[in-house]
């Protein structure tokens, strides 16, 4: 109980902070049958039912076609609860086997097979947002993946909205680790449902930079809290990016701490609030 508490506070401050849910909205929650959309699920529905904005949530599950995939396993859980649930049957199995030779990494295109699906079932059940069990460590990797693999200084975004502008997707684990997910799914006992398409792909470069931040993180406790803190900690006027500075209208950076520093944009973030409003009334 008392890491479920703690998930749901990181949440709310997540949801408060990027203001991801209004009342009225109706949620799509994608649920892979991994241990975070699960985790995602739960928490949203305990939200739904004490939070005090209205709004409903329905879980989808997208069945791409994988050999023995299964989908009984979340269908039954669903069932049990009394959870509004969707399963999705589309082969982008075939697709992705087919498209992408045997030694190269599937993710990028069983993604945005996944995410366009979504984006379609969303449309026609009526969403007003698509909520993605993506959350910390997932984000500082991005942020690392996108740093060395790809010269773009970029991660996650908590919320955005569709290159169509017809859904808005949003990440409300974004601030929770995930041994902390772990756990609780553990705790929770969700009947898991691996993914052997991409998991069993050993060299991805998601893997090698999540085992860099592992290594990192144990020799230096904290480091993946602190990237993130960094993600929501941001100094423009210390980054070369000449556009983003024409668009501040900065003309040279100051040196941190003098007082000019401290009143324009380099001031520091506002303290994040360890509790968000829609908790307010619920610990």
């Amino acid at each position: 109980m008392q890491l479920r508490r703690k998930l749901a506070r990181a949440m709310g401050r997540a949801i408060t902070d990027f203001d991801m849910i209004a009342d009225g909205d109706r949620i799509l929650c994608a649920v892979s049958g991994g241990k975070d959309s699960y985790a995602l699920h739960a928490l949203l529905i305990d939200l739904a039912r004490r939070a005090p904005v209205r709004f409903s949530v329905i879980a989808v599950n997208i069945d791409q076609g994988h050999p023995g995939y299964p989908g009984h396993l979340l269908s039954d859980y669903m069932a049990a609860g009394g959870h509004e649930f969707r399963m999705i049957s589309e082969d982008t199995y075939s697709i992705v086997t087919e498209k992408i030779p045997e030694n190269k990494t599937y993710c990028s295109l069983c993604s945005r097979l996944r995410r366009g699906i979504l984006y379609r079932v969303a449309r026609e059940l009526g969403c007003s947002k698509i909520a993605l069990g993506h959350h910390r460590d997932d984000a500082v990797t991005t942020l690392l993946l996108n740093l060395i693999f790809a010269g773009q200084l970029k991660s996650m975004p908590p919320k955005l909205i569709s290159d169509d502008g017809d859904n808005v997707v949003i990440r409300p684990l974004i601030y929770c680790a995930e041994a902390e997910l772990a756990a609780f799914a553990a705790e929770e006992r969700f009947p898991i449902i691996p993914c052997d398409l991409c998991g069993s792909q050993e060299n991805l470069q998601r893997k090698a930079v999540s085992r860099l931040l592992a290594e990192l993180d144990e020799r230096h406790p904290g480091t993946r809290q602190n990237m993130l803190a960094a993600l929501g900690n941001v100094r423009p006027s210390h980054l070369f990016d000449t556009g983003l500075w024409k668009r501040l209208g900065l003309e040279v950076a100051r040196e941190e701490g003098s007082a000019s520093s401290q009143a324009g944009a380099d001031a520091p973030a506002p303290e994040v609030l360890p509790v968000g409003h829609l908790l307010r009334n619920l610990a």
